[in-house]
């Protein structure tokens, strides 16, 4: 065989081979990447009950609530240096007077990204408060963390970490120049 023939045959096996391996890890690695759609249908509904969380604090909803969060003793609740073990003691020493003093309240989620992991997931999020406590007006934000489990068919919420940056101090009282 001339040597240009075994050439031309070696480049168009060559060819062959480069372009069968670019196709097979195009098709395996689209495979491998692209989300299951039941995954992305529990990122949803993860969505869903973070979303259901925001429009329950807004109307002051605790029945809502209880549907939201698992309602037992390993629920914990971190909010800004505070800490709350348990959804009866989340619920009835923090929620319920927190929402009973709070007036014409919106509470929204912002850049929130859910993962799912079998019967876990959790939500990292900023968020954004504001309402009216008697005179005062609150508007605070923050970032938080949510972690759900999926119980008896539904997610619920069993952990809760939000912290809002810390305020800088006033500013001291400037001297009173001497005369």
């Amino acid at each position: 065989m001339p040597i240009e023939e075994k050439t031309m045959k070696t480049m168009n096996f060559r060819n062959l081979l480069i372009a069968g391996l670019v196709f097979g890890a195009g098709v395996f690695g689209t495979l491998s990447v692209a989300p299951v759609s039941g995954q992305n249908d529990e990122v949803k509904a993860v969505t869903d009950v973070m979303m259901r969380e925001a429009v329950a604090v807004e109307q002051g909803d605790l029945a809502a609530l209880d549907k939201i969060w698992a309602n037992t003793e390993d629920v914990t609740v971190f909010e800004s240096g505070y800490a709350n073990y348990g959804w009866n003691d989340y619920r009835n020493t923090h929620l319920a007077p927190e929402l009973k003093e709070f007036k014409n309240t919106k509470y929204s989620f912002s850049d929130m990204k859910v993962k799912v992991d079998g019967k876990t997931a959790w939500a990292t999020f900023k968020y954004s408060l504001a309402a009216e406590m008697g005179t005062r007006k609150i508007e605070s934000g923050g970032l938080g963390t949510a972690v759900l489990e999926k119980r008896e068919g539904k997610w619920r919420i069993v952990h809760w970490h939000s912290s809002a940056p810390r305020r800088a101090p006033a500013p001291a009282a400037s001297p009173t120049p001497k005369a």
